[in-house]
């Protein structure tokens, strides 16, 4: 492969000369950190073999547990996740639960068998309120480094780093309200959760200072397309001319629902949903939705997992990340 390779090619696609190009493949010291890695990119975009004293060596495997790929938001942190890793000189080893199959548990024991230096908890039984802290303090008990992303829990002796749900849903609502709605509710999976748990509490406090008066319009169902249209059917009929759905799968499923009904969004009902996996905007109409700053969340969670695995000075503890509300096409003022 080496001898195919052409420098003025590698020049183009990393922005450099070919002057560069050379230094960087003889592994000469004077170029740019920057600099070099746009060529290594280069040579792994245009599908050249990196020559053998140039390949990055990994620093160990990290344990990336998430709870399912169905949604697309658990993707996408994947994606950014193991590409933080790798930057950081680490192999991501993943690990995903499915309905009749592996448990959070026998995961981290088979991980751990593979001798992983840390582990990264994407909402998993952390966040869970009824769950056992007890498997976590055993992590802590073996000095097995972890952080956990979106479900921080005060018995976990871990750093955590969360979108804030309080702050998404104060958007949502003032979005909502602006609008003209009144009428507003909020679906959810279980409340066990500590992020769905959070945006309830809430959605009440923001109903008592934005709408005083206005009885609250829930249901609690599951974060799936099922579930929302569960979720939509029990508060339609409640009178709901805006729905806040806790996630972007179950916003899904209550569109579905209102059309199958006969019902046109935003027209006859706003939807709002959560997440804004990258295929949101693409649908018909566009979801309008909160959107989770994953890539700030998982280069925090990397960093700071990586300075624990090393035992180096890091400043990073828990964190909320701030969300942004992406207005599409799925909010309108009510029809009167």
């Amino acid at each position: 492969m080496a001898n195919r390779l052409r420098l003025s090619d590698l020049a183009e696609q990393a922005g450099v000369s070919t002057a560069t190009v050379s230094r960087v493949l003889n592994g000469k010291a004077e170029v740019a950190e920057d600099t070099r890695q746009a060529v290594l990119r280069a040579l792994d975009l245009l599908g050249y073999e990196r020559p053998e004293k140039l390949k990055e060596r990994s620093g160990g495997l990290i344990g990336l547990i998430v709870p399912e790929l169905t949604n697309p938001i658990f993707p996408q942190f994947v994606q950014h996740l193991s590409t933080a890793m790798l930057q950081q000189g680490y192999t991501p080893l993943l690990g995903t639960q499915f309905a009749a199959g592996s448990t959070e548990d026998s995961l981290v024991e088979a991980i751990l068998n593979q001798g992983v230096t840390g582990l990264i908890f994407v909402s998993g039984l952390h966040a869970d309120l009824n769950a056992d802290t007890a498997r976590y303090q055993a992590l802590v008990d073996k000095g097995i480094p972890f952080v956990t992303i979106n479900g921080r829990n005060k018995q976990i002796s871990a750093p955590d780093f969360s979108t804030d749900d309080r702050d998404a849903i104060t958007q949502s609502m003032r979005h909502l309200i602006g609008l003209g709605h009144e009428r507003i509710a909020f679906t959810s999976g279980p409340l066990r959760f500590s992020p769905a748990r959070a945006k309830y509490k809430r959605y009440l406090e923001c109903l008592k200072e934005m709408l005083p008066g206005q009885e609250p319009i829930t249901s609690e169902t599951l974060f799936t397309v099922e579930g929302g249209q569960a979720a939509a059917r029990a508060v339609l009929d409640q009178g709901a001319t805006a729905i806040i759905c806790t996630s972007d799968v179950m916003a899904l499923g209550t569109i579905r629902y209102a059309i199958d009904q006969g019902l046109r969004v935003p027209e006859d009902v706003s939807v709002i949903g959560f997440d804004d996996s990258s295929v949101m905007p693409f649908l018909s109409p566009a979801l309008t939705t909160v959107r989770q700053p994953v890539p700030a969340i998982s280069s925090a969670a990397v960093t700071t997992l990586v300075a624990n695995i090393k035992q180096t000075p890091n400043q990073m503890s828990s964190t909320t990340f701030k969300p942004e509300l992406v207005v599409r096409e799925t909010t309108a003022p009510p029809r009167h």
